[in-house]
């Protein structure tokens, strides 16, 4: 029923185990940059986060005061809703392994008060390989869910592209997924698989044309060929800004012309079992300022990349920055993070 080729099964356990460093690691960007000298007046600033799930929390997440602060700075907050959002699991023996995901409303409602988004200035992605984990009950239960909440959603199948208003400046956001967990007809259905932007770009119509795909295989810190080129492609069709998901590790950051690509975000909160190795657990807070002067309007004016570590505590995680990590941890985790950035 899924789309996942067999070496791609078959590694998924000995890269969840140990994280992979190898691969091409030619003409990335470092991990922040200004693009725009000097800076513009009036900016907007857009901040990505990696997946958000309930697999590794039991109860609201903790997070540090400075990564709250960061992101009650952003003007939009963007992430990947990696759970259906349902009330009783529809899949019950698969959602106690993990195999299947969901999490409660109250269950995000609670860890977006603790980390200190607002839901109003929150947009989430339904476009990932979990989409319907629940069935199609649970993805439209989930789509529920989030208006209840006040959150905005991207990448159902009725139309990818949502144009939003973000301070003076109109940015339109196109989730897409590579991969699914079911079957291609019943995906299509509800969820975008439209990674080609001459089917949904319109140039007139918004500032900046950004891009949430699902995309790239797990647990590889540097992203594929095939990747790449639809990095590429998506730029050389107009798209400006483009932030990834899926491989649950962060991946390094690419100038493609005007054009920003931050291949993995890796995970927000954890997706993938309540424990596991360390490298997997590094996230990613992707930050981009976004000009609204007259003259560079739409334009990526700058960004930075703020690595933080999801700790364990009890039965739920904790988010910290990576210079709160004791002494070992943080040196384990900065060596991790110069071999992806250089």
């Amino acid at each position: 029923m899924s789309n996942y080729p067999l070496s791609y099964k078959l590694s998924w356990l000995p890269r969840f185990l140990e994280p992979s460093l190898s691969g091409d690691r030619q003409g990335f960007a470092p991990a922040a940059g200004t693009i725009i000298e000097p800076p513009p007046v009036r900016t907007v600033r857009l901040a990505f986060v990696g997946d958000i799930s309930a697999v590794a929390n039991r109860s609201a997440t903790q997070c540090d005061p400075a990564i709250a602060t960061l992101l009650g700075s952003a003007d939009l907050v963007v992430g990947n809703c990696e759970s259906p959002v349902v009330e009783r699991p529809s899949a019950a023996l698969g959602t106690k392994l993990g195999i299947h995901h969901a999490m409660t409303e109250r269950f995000l409602a609670e860890a977006l008060a603790a980390v200190g988004i607002s839901r109003n200035k929150l947009v989430l992605s339904l476009a990932n390989n979990h989409a319907l984990d629940q069935g199609f009950e649970g993805f439209d239960e989930t789509v529920a869910a989030l208006e209840r909440l006040g959150i905005r959603s991207i990448g159902a199948a009725a139309g990818p592209v949502e144009r939003l208003a973000v301070g003076p400046l109109t940015i339109g956001f196109a989730a897409f997924t590579l991969w699914r967990n079911a079957g291609a007809a019943a995906f299509a259905a509800r969820v975008s698989m439209q990674g080609d932007p001459a089917r949904w770009l319109r140039r007139d119509a918004v500032n900046l044309t950004c891009a949430v795909p699902h995309w790239d295989w797990e647990f590889r810190h540097f992203p594929q060929a095939e990747t790449r080129a639809l990095a590429r492609h998506l730029a050389a069709q107009g798209v400006g800004l483009i932030a990834g998901h899926h491989a649950h590790v962060v991946q390094p950051v690419e100038q493609i012309g005007k054009a920003l690509v931050a291949y993995g975000l890796g995970d927000f909160l954890g997706t993938a079992f309540a424990r596991q190795p360390w490298p997997g657990r590094i996230g990613g807070i992707l930050t981009v300022d976004i000009s609204a002067d007259a003259g560079t309007r739409g334009a990526i004016s700058a960004y930075r990349l703020h690595p933080f570590m999801r700790l364990r505590a009890g039965d739920h995680e904790r988010l910290v920055p990576i210079e709160a990590l004791e002494n070992r941890m943080r040196s384990k985790v900065e060596g991790r993070l110069t071999a992806i950035f250089p």
